[in-house]
């Protein structure tokens, strides 16, 4: 058992803008109690559901789940902060699921209410077991976190229903869900409950997904439904078009993918099967080497909120919504468990401090579902580019997103350590202090230290006795002259293939390690493949990726130009967005001057000197709302 107290200075920003911001405001939109902004509705279906209102059902099919994430979101915040009123509130909204559950143990408020008799025939579309695997997650956080298991076996009296429902046996319905995400709740159950048969129902889903005849099929029929699927009427959109242990290419829906392959992965660990962890790897080089930015997101088609083609990434029209990189970390973490490898840490580093927290302005009040990497604000009212908007958003119809950032940035803590055998994996650096369990003995871990705007990182180490272990630190891939000092005295950097540093040694309480991770600026270009950015190159320091904007800039920011020869001066500034390291160097902007007015020219153009600067990418939208940029011209 691992148990991580947060004392980071960055991430505990966050973490008490969600507490004190966030879930109050997501609480609020829940129960419409938001001006201006869309009406959710959730908890007024829950209290009809129950029968203790009159009306109907209103919003998507998952609405239920947007409720599921908010608890989740609580019960971590529970883990760090204990809050009375809150879990209060909590509870009583987890009284009303239970008022709201069927005798049967069925709990989804669309079907109870719209159409209850409709149950389960359209697995495709309509996200029953997507809503069930949201409640499930949200059960088990909750539990872990107070101790209290009325939701816990709210949940288990839905799942063992769910049981009794599917498979392949006689008079079961041989289906599976067309949104994934139970597949990975299960494995969740599994954990805290030691019951097999969750484990088995994750496996079925996960094995039955593709296999002919084609379940999907069968239930179009069944219903009458004869119109043609939106997706090329095909079914990778599910990733349903072959079974899972055949796919190495990442397609359709991004996020109903990466929380697949989150399964994948878990599923492989628990199992130990091989072919599906081939499958994982496969996946994952497509993924991260293919169909990623360098921001971490992950989807660059708005049609289907989907991955398109290898290399097809780009900038000002791509979708890389927020709950993807969500998925990404989850996904990575579970390839952590599979196998200790850096490759799987980088991104998941990646992804938490670029591609997700980009997602939510810095007070937690505004969203953005979508995460663009180029933003010209006018464009964005040109159809093919009516996804990307300019500046966050209070609500959504669809409200995924703003949910799902929220449980991962409070659960923060779960992606630091991993324990293995007789060794301690450190992943992430962020301030903390962290209890576990090795070989019996108690041993706790404290990390100080100003990362990601500073390399230094102190760990403080103290085992219960004197006791021999090893402490494998990461070495970021952006960092290439790591220093490690252990009580003062530098030692040699014994970094293995996995990109994880090895220290073995008797360890006695309060031995010291430092860490160095030098962060200079680093100019990172795309595969040439990658069209969009030929030519270009893309800031970053340490884990951070940059951008520029209009307000820091002026106006036709494709009009920069970065000369190859120009060292970025380093600002630590406190009081801007929240405190930040920005960049700022010579840059150069063509003159518009010889052109007289003209739309074309033969004129040899010349370029005049500019001053560039860059803030980080996640923090871009904070202050006059503008243009942005993340690929800069290079000369």
């Amino acid at each position: 058992m691992i148990k991580v107290q947060m004392k980071d200075k960055f991430w505990s920003k966050y973490m008490d803008v969600v507490r004190n911001e966030v879930i109050p405001y997501q609480w609020d939109a829940l129960n419409d109690r938001i001006p201006n902004a869309e009406p959710s509705h959730a908890i007024k279906n829950l209290r009809i559901a129950a029968g203790e209102e009159q009306g109907e059902f209103y919003g998507m099919v998952f609405q239920d789940s947007d409720v599921a994430k908010w608890l989740e979101a609580v019960a971590y915040s529970l883990e760090n902060h204990p809050d009375t009123h809150l879990e209060e509130t909590a509870d009583e909204l987890i009284n009303l699921l239970g008022r709201a559950q069927q005798e049967d143990g069925y709990l989804n408020t669309y079907y109870t209410i719209k159409e209850p008799n409709n149950r389960w025939t359209n697995l495709r579309d309509n996200h029953e077991l997507y809503c069930a695997g949201h409640f499930i997650e949200a059960a088990v956080s909750y539990y872990k976190a107070t101790g209290k298991r009325k939701f816990l076996d709210i949940m288990i009296k839905y799942t063992d229903y769910i049981i009794s429902v599917f498979g392949t046996e006689e008079g079961k319905i041989p289906g599976y869900p067309g949104h994934q995400e139970i597949e990975l709740a299960l494995i969740k159950l599994f954990d805290v409950t030691g019951e097999e048969k969750y484990l088995k129902l994750s496996k079925y889903f996960i094995d039955q997904r593709g296999e002919q005849p084609h379940y999907f099929e069968i239930e179009e029929r069944e219903r009458e439904d004869k119109q043609p699927f939106f997706f090329y009427n095909g079914y990778e959109y599910h990733q349903a078009h072959i079974p899972v242990r055949e796919q190495d290419k990442a397609v359709g829906h991004a996020v109903r993918a990466i929380y697949m392959y989150t399964a994948m992965a878990a599923l492989a660990r628990k199992t130990n099967d091989a072919t599906l962890k081939q499958a994982c790897e496969k996946l994952w080089d497509n993924v991260t080497k293919q169909q990623m930015y360098i921001t971490a997101g992950v989807g660059s088609s708005e049609f289907g909120e989907s991955f398109s083609f290898d290399y097809d990434l780009p900038n000002d029209a791509c979708y890389t919504e927020t709950c993807a990189s969500v998925a990404l970390v989850f996904w990575a973490k579970r390839m952590l468990d599979v196998e200790i490898h850096s490759k799987y840490a980088d991104v998941m580093e990646r992804a938490l401090y670029n591609g997700t927290i980009s997602g939510m302005n810095l007070d937690g009040k505004k969203f953005f579902y979508v995460n663009p990497l180029e933003v010209w604000p006018q464009a964005c009212n040109r159809h093919d580019k009516r996804h990307v908007k300019p500046v966050r958003q209070t609500w959504f119809t669809c409200a995924c997103c703003p949910p799902n950032l929220t449980r991962l940035i409070n659960s923060i803590g779960h992606y630091l350590y991993s324990v293995k055998n007789n060794q301690i994996y450190v992943h992430l650096y962020a301030g903390n202090e962290t209890r576990l369990k090795l070989n019996g003995q108690n041993i706790r871990i404290a990390q100080k230290t100003e990362y990601p705007w500073n390399d230094q990182v102190i760990l403080s180490v103290t085992p219960e006795r004197k006791s021999a272990f090893t402490i494998a630190l990461r070495i970021p891939n952006w960092c290439k002259q790591a220093e490690i000092r252990i009580n003062n005295e530098r030692i040699h950097v014994n970094q293995q293939d996995n990109g994880y540093a090895y220290i073995d040694r008797i360890w006695d309480k309060d031995d010291q390690i430092e860490v160095l991770l030098p962060m200079s600026v680093k100019r990172v270009r795309s595969h040439p493949n990658v069209r969009e950015n030929v030519g270009k190159v893309a800031l970053q320091r340490g884990p951070i990726v940059y951008c520029v904007e209009e307000v820091d800039n002026g106006e036709n920011l494709p009009n920069l130009f970065v000369p190859i020869h120009t060292q970025f001066d380093i600002h630590f500034e406190e009081e801007l967005l929240g405190g930040v390291v920005t960049l700022t160097g010579d840059g150069l902007r063509i003159e518009d001057s010889v052109w007289n007015g003209e739309l074309y020219s033969s004129n040899t153009f010349q370029k005049k000197r500019t001053k560039i600067k860059a803030i980080p990418y996640y923090a871009w939208c904070n202050r006059t709302p503008g243009e942005m940029l993340v690929w800069i011209n290079e000369c």
